[in-house]
């Protein structure tokens, strides 16, 4: 068997060829022999393995994948890793790609400080792109269309936007939860409301205020946060000094209601008995006994399946119309209402 110590230093990767050369076989043998049901003699497919393993030889299975036409490849721009809702989204998302034999190319953020853009992976051969609504704008759309690349947005309805999309009822969730407020008997209403322009927030907040007018009531007090904790607590305090009658807080999130629990703790107040919390998102630590928050589901399960769906439907059909699927919330009832 020819040896070469230098293979190494020639090539920083080790390619189908070399290991051809070194085993003493055609290309096409090497390739067949790291094909699933390709046929190459024992004999010679144990050499080849022997010289590969020698010379750490992996096949490049997204060129592989090319020659098929597809690259398996997704691009997956996720939304604020601080958020858990999203980070939970993002996570079983990028699982269920790889079960259906995709492989996600994670971008962290649309923004260009997070230091690859949406541009940047355009550059990569893409079976589809998974982005944030927020992210997607009538230009890039049509610049993947161009590409022939199939484009996916979760989070929100895209209007006039030639694309598929996938998104939870954010108005008609809230007006559920305000509903058993309501019921409950509260009245005077506040709410912690999430980051300025997110789609999210203010679809809540709208639907928060038509239960409310439809209820004969207006909202009393409202302080912006982050979607996080820290800011929910400190809206809670800045809400509660200035209307020291708040019976009802409602959080655009899970993360700040959990803030707002915190916060009506430091003030000596009972959750429920003094004040009812609620969040959005159905987040995990929404589940934790130690907040068992009543909240409004943002189903990630069936708006993961959903997205999973869409694409196979695109890579199969490349030119059929764009679909929109909208994911019904419900409420789930704890202990904080």
């Amino acid at each position: 068997m020819a040896k070469d110590p230098d293979i190494k230093a020639r090539s920083r990767r080790v390619t189908a060829q070399m290991i051809a050369d070194l085993a003493g076989v055609s290309r096409s043998a090497v390739s067949r022999a790291f094909t699933k049901g390709g046929y190459v003699e024992a004999e010679k497919r144990q050499r080849i393995y022997e010289v590969a393993a020698e010379h750490g030889y992996q096949p490049n299975a997204l060129a592989a994948s090319l020659q098929g036409g597809r690259s398996q490849l997704v691009a997956v721009v996720a939304g604020d890793f601080r958020n858990t809702h999203d980070s939970e989204f993002t996570f079983k998302l990028c699982t269920a790609l790889n079960k259906s034999g995709l492989w996600p190319l994670l971008i962290a953020s649309e923004d260009e400080a997070s230091g690859i853009t949406v541009e940047d992976a355009l550059r990569f051969p893409l079976d589809a792109i998974v982005i944030r609504g927020g992210s997607m704008s009538a230009s890039l759309v049509t610049r993947c269309s161009k590409l022939g690349i199939p484009m996916i947005c979760y989070g929100r309805p895209l209007g006039n936007i030639e694309a598929d999309a996938v998104f939870c009822q954010n108005a008609a969730g809230m007006r559920k939860i305000v509903d058993v407020l309501l019921a409950r008997g509260r009245r005077n209403f506040g709410f912690v409301a999430g980051p300025p322009g997110y789609h999210s927030s203010d679809e809540r907040r709208k639907g928060l205020l038509d239960a409310l007018a439809d209820a004969g009531l207006a909202l009393r007090s409202e302080h912006q946060g982050d979607f996080n904790v820290n800011d929910g607590y400190a809206a809670t305090l800045r809400m509660m000094d200035e209307c020291t009658d708040i019976d009802a807080i409602v959080c655009a999130n899970d993360a700040s209601a959990v803030g707002a629990l915190g916060a009506l703790q430091s003030l000596g107040k009972n959750v429920p008995n003094d004040v009812s919390v609620t969040g959005f998102d159905d987040a995990e630590m929404a589940r934790w006994p130690m907040f068992s928050l009543t909240t409004v589901s943002n189903p990630i399960s069936p708006t993961v399946e959903a997205v999973v769906r869409l694409i196979e439907r695109r890579l199969s059909d490349l030119g059929a119309s764009s679909q929109t699927l909208e994911i019904v919330p419900e409420v789930q009832l704890r202990q904080t209402h």
